[in-house]
Parts: structure tokens; C-alpha cells; sequence
């Protein structure tokens, strides 16, 4: 089995030498590594390609005009010999055993057809748990995961790669950001996955990272956003969550041109009338904090 360690990066070339030091230092070396390079103005070329010629593990280097997170995840997964694809951003790192555990966790489930990936859990650099432990291996899908078994704190997915294929980013024209639970979701639908508490995946949340500005990302790429929160009002999840996805769907389609009679066929009409005006104020106050 192999494992594609993919990290999409933009402008990171003081941090990804955490990054690849984490990988040279594994337990175990069936992985690949691939950078696809989001149109970084820094040094990041030269960096990695003083990493590829140490020639200290197998590492593939793209670079692609700024176009987004999202786009990038697409181009690694074509890429991507791995059976497995996790994605490990540029300001995270692995503990030195990652590689082992997640083939060990994964052994049970790569010829099962039913379930798309395995899950693991996330820590901060100080070994802090982000969340709470599970305490056993449980077989669920993303949604149910949050919404029936009211397990909080980040995860990292980690799906077959042939399971990313079936389900690719859409790529809007002029957004640069995607949700990532959009995919997610849509694979819940399909494929449960195997949730473990092996921790192996260090987290930084820097200040110029995704997570700390996500409102104003969101803003600049609505549609992608109200594509995702339409979605998950329609699944199966508790009736305040419908609400809270319904609120977020109106408050960000008014940064979107989409006609307001396209906006309106991809929510459900009664929740559109309880979260209409809300959703107006809080686009408001987004736009007074933000613009």
C-alpha cells in the first residue's frame, strides 16, 4: 500500500521545510509526496526542488497559477500512484510514525468497496488534543460523525484515491476557495469511513491561514459556499442544523450575481422564510467587518 502525502501551497516556503522534514523522518517510507504549488511568488520552486535533489524521498513539484485550494487538490489526485491520498497542508506537519499507523489502520478497509477512507484525529504541536477522543474505531460516514454521534474538534480525512476521482472539487469560474465539506459531504452519501484515534497529524492555525479569515474567503466565492450549505440543508441532519446551513446559504448569496430565482429553487422554501431576514442582517454585518 501506498499513501500520496499531497500539500497544496501558496507562498509557504518558510514553512514547508517543517513539512518535508516530518516525512523524511517516518518509520516508514511507503508514501509519495506531491507539492502542487498555487502560483507562489516566493522561493517555494527553488525549495523543493533542493528537496527533490537530495533525493531523499520520492517527491513530484507542480506549480499552477493562482486559482485555489481546491483546484490544486484536483491536479494532485490525477497525480496522485497512492492508494490512499491525504492531504497534509504546508503549515502542518506528521508525527515520525504516521505513515506506519495509518497503513496499519488502513490494512482492514482498502479492499472494502463500501468504505471510502479512514479518519484520524488531529493535535497541536504542543501534543494538545483538538476535540475529543472517540475511544474506539467506529465505521460512519462525515455527517453522522458530527451530527448523530456528536463527535467536535478537526479531523483528518484521509480517502481513496480512487474515491476523490469519483468525486472532484467543482471548480467555478473566478472562486478561488471551495469548501472542502462540500466533497465531503456529497461522499458521505456513498462511502462510510473508518474514524480511529491515532494521532498523527500535527496543526497550526496561522493568522494569515484559511480557517482565520473563512467569512471573508467565503464572501469572495459564494457560490461554492451556498452550493454547500444547499446541500447539507437537504441531507439528513437535526432540524437546527438544517437552519443553521440555511442562514449561512442566504447570508452568503448576497455577495453571489446568481439571479435571485436560481438562488431560490436550492433551498427549501419554508426554512427560506424563517432565514431570509437573518440571513440579510448577518450578510451586513460581514460586510461592515470585512469590505
Amino acid at each position: 500500500m501506498i499513501i500520496t502525502v499531497f500539500t497544496p501551497t501558496y507562498n509557504r516556503s518558510t514553512l514547508l521545510k517543517r513539512v518535508y522534514e516530518s516525512l523524511i523522518e517516518q518509520s516508514c517510507t511507503q508514501f509519495e509526496w506531491i507539492v502542487v504549488d498555487d502560483g507562489s511568488t516566493d522561493s517555494t520552486d527553488l525549495l523543493i526542488k533542493s528537496f527533490i535533489k537530495e533525493d531523499k524521498i520520492k517527491i513530484t513539484y507542480l506549480f499552477q497559477e493562482n486559482k485555489g485550494k481546491h483546484f490544486a487538490i484536483n491536479k494532485g489526485v490525477q497525480l496522485a500512484d497512492g492508494n490512499l491520498f491525504l492531504i497534509l497542508d504546508s503549515d502542518d506537519s506528521l508525527t515520525s510514525n504516521a505513515i506506519e499507523l495509518i497503513i496499519e489502520s488502513a490494512s482492514g478497509i482498502i479492499y472494502n468497496s463500501d468504505i471510502g477512507g479512514i479518519v484520524v484525529r488531529k493535535i497541536y504541536f504542543d501534543q494538545k488534543l483538538i476535540g475529543q477522543l472517540i475511544g474506539e474505531n467506529i465505521i460512519s460516514n462525515s455527517l453522522d460523525i458530527r451530527y448523530k454521534k456528536n463527535i467536535i474538534g478537526d479531523l483528518a480525512e484521509i480517502y481513496k484515491t480512487e474515491v476523490l476521482k469519483e468525486f472532484p472539487f467543482p471548480e467555478i469560474v473566478n472562486e478561488k476557495f471551495c469548501p472542502e465539506d462540500l466533497v465531503w459531504n456529497r461522499i458521505a452519501q456513498k462511502y462510510n469511513l473508518l474514524f480511529t484515534d491515532q494521532l498523527v497529524y500535527q496543526v497550526e492555525y496561522l493568522p494569515d491561514g484559511l480557517t482565520a479569515k473563512i467569512v471573508k474567503i467565503r464572501m469572495t466565492s459564494p457560490k461554492a459556499s451556498m452550493i454547500c450549505y444547499s446541500e447539507l440543508a437537504s441531507y439528513k441532519i437535526p432540524l437546527i442544523q438544517k437552519i443553521k446551513a440555511t442562514l449561512n446559504f442566504w447570508r452568503f448569496s448576497f455577495n453571489s450575481d446568481w439571479k435571485f430565482s436560481k438562488k431560490s429553487v436550492m433551498v427549501n422554501v419554508i426554512l427560506t422564510c424563517i432565514c431570509f431576514p437573518t440571513g440579510y442582517l448577518m450578510y451586513l454585518n460581514d460586510k461592515r467587518k470585512w469590505k
